[in-house]
């Protein structure tokens, strides 16, 4: 059964984040607005996007 994958993008610009915030967003490669990755859903992937949700926008890919 493949692993299941996690679509992450970036909605808000990070300035005005906390540094631990900002660090965050950037640990999941996002670096500009609107920049989409891809990520493993894993429970570390899932705590990150936790951390800054407001600033995220996530969506299961097929």
């Amino acid at each position: 059964m493949p692993s299941k994958k996690l679509k992450v993008s970036l909605r808000k610009s990070i300035i005005g984040l906390s540094p631990k915030q900002e660090a965050t967003v950037k640990a999941l490669g996002l670096r500009r607005m609107h920049q989409t990755v891809t990520h493993e859903d894993t429970p570390q992937v899932r705590a990150m996007i936790a951390k800054v949700p407001h600033m995220l926008e996530v969506s299961h890919e097929a």
